[in-house]
């Protein structure tokens, strides 16, 4: 008898620990939050405070579409909110609260979507992106006042560990539409996977110049945000790279004269125009879910130069990132441009990140595959 209630004993602990382990707060989650938390299954459960709400729904990005949620209203103005498996990696996410947008009161607020916003990450096994017992790099804040838009212009810098030690090439690096500089360092984890590359010697150690992709006049501004003003706004941020931001990074940081460009979304086809405009100048050219704006059925590239690069005989590298799982209109962009290159026999690097969205786990994965194989 004895010897069966010791067994009953350790099954009760055995199982109050694995129930205990069953949901695991995310890495969002603000310090002492409990919530959102998700499951070896990837289940997830939220709980938030919406008092006087008399309807909650869960609402979010592209990662999110798939997902189905169940909601009950508990006690104390607290509603539940269970999910179907997530989708791995990073996602943006909110409430509906009575039609309007409320965040989570318990996760780290990220710029998304043109404003701050919840965020989850859900685990896909994987550590690149993740500090490591390694040299540590920083990131530092910096600004120029611009004459091409009329005003002081923030960008960020990754310095790598060695910084200071011998002169280093450049990545110029751009974020995609409802982002801004903080993309890069908070969602893209950028500092733990270029400190884990350069650590195991995988890549060269670079410069990274965070800039904002958007460069606009006061009177600009007030043109109706749609494709023609990103246009514009792209070509005023290349005379932006070449006459004002280059100038002043390579007078300012320690810096030889290898250059690459790269962006996500929209940041891709400002990539794009910048480096098809100066292929001399630049040693590779990253794109990660390609964009390309203002295209027709006859002439797909109206607005981006990239038959330049035909031309140069520098021939930059060209790297093109894109999610297995992105909406169909990224393929399309994705078709176009490798049916160019591979029409004119341009060599190219495609990478496919596996069970991806238009979300930062795809942008973080290109990254890691991209700074690999440039300033080689």
């Amino acid at each position: 008898m004895q010897y069966l209630q010791k067994i009953s004993l350790i099954l009760i602990l055995f199982s109050s620990v694995a129930f205990s382990q069953k949901y695991k707060t995310s890495s969002t989650a603000l310090p002492g939050k409990e919530f959102p938390k998700i499951d070896a299954k990837r289940n997830a459960e939220f709980q938030v405070y919406f008092p006087d709400a008399t309807s909650v729904t869960l609402e979010g990005g592209d990662g999110m579409q798939s997902i189905q949620s169940s909601v009950s209203k508990g006690k104390n103005g607290f509603w539940n909110v269970s999910t179907s498996a997530m989708e791995i990696g990073f996602h943006y996410y909110w409430f509906n609260v009575d039609g309007q947008r409320r965040n989570d009161q318990n996760t780290q607020l990220y710029f998304g979507y043109g404003q701050p916003t919840s965020g989850i990450e859900v685990p896909s096994g994987e550590d690149f992106f993740l500090k490591k017992n390694v040299k540590h790099g920083k990131i530092v804040n910096d600004s120029l006042n611009s004459e091409i838009t009329k005003g002081q212009r923030n960008f960020k810098v990754y310095l790598p560990p060695s910084y200071g030690s011998k002169k280093l090439p450049v990545l110029y690096l751009y974020h995609g539409t409802g982002e801004d500089i903080t993309g890069w360092e908070t969602q893209g984890y950028i500092i733990n996977i270029l400190d884990n590359l350069f650590a195991e010697k995988k890549a060269q150690e670079m410069i990274v110049v965070m800039d904002y992709g958007v460069a606009l006049n006061p009177e600009q501004e007030k043109m109706p945000d749609d494709y023609p003003r990103t246009v514009l706004s792209s070509k005023n941020l290349d005379k932006i790279v070449i006459g004002e931001l280059i100038p002043y990074v390579e007078k300012k940081y320690k810096t030889n004269t290898q250059k690459a460009i790269a962006g996500l979304s929209r940041g891709s086809y400002q990539a794009m125009l910048i480096g098809a405009s100066h292929p001399e100048m630049f040693s590779a050219i990253g794109v990660f879910s390609p964009v390309i704006y203002e295209g027709t059925e006859s002439d797909p590239f109206k607005e981006l130069p990239i038959g330049n690069v035909l031309k140069s005989g520098k021939k930059p590298y060209f790297f093109i990132g894109i999610g297995e799982k992105e909406d169909e209109r990224f393929f399309q962009f994705n078709k176009e441009l490798t049916t160019f290159l591979n029409k004119n026999k341009y060599p190219y690097f495609l990478y496919e990140s596996p069970e991806t969205y238009h979300e930062w786990l795809t942008w973080r994965r290109s990254l890691y595959q991209f700074t690999q194989r440039i300033f080689r």
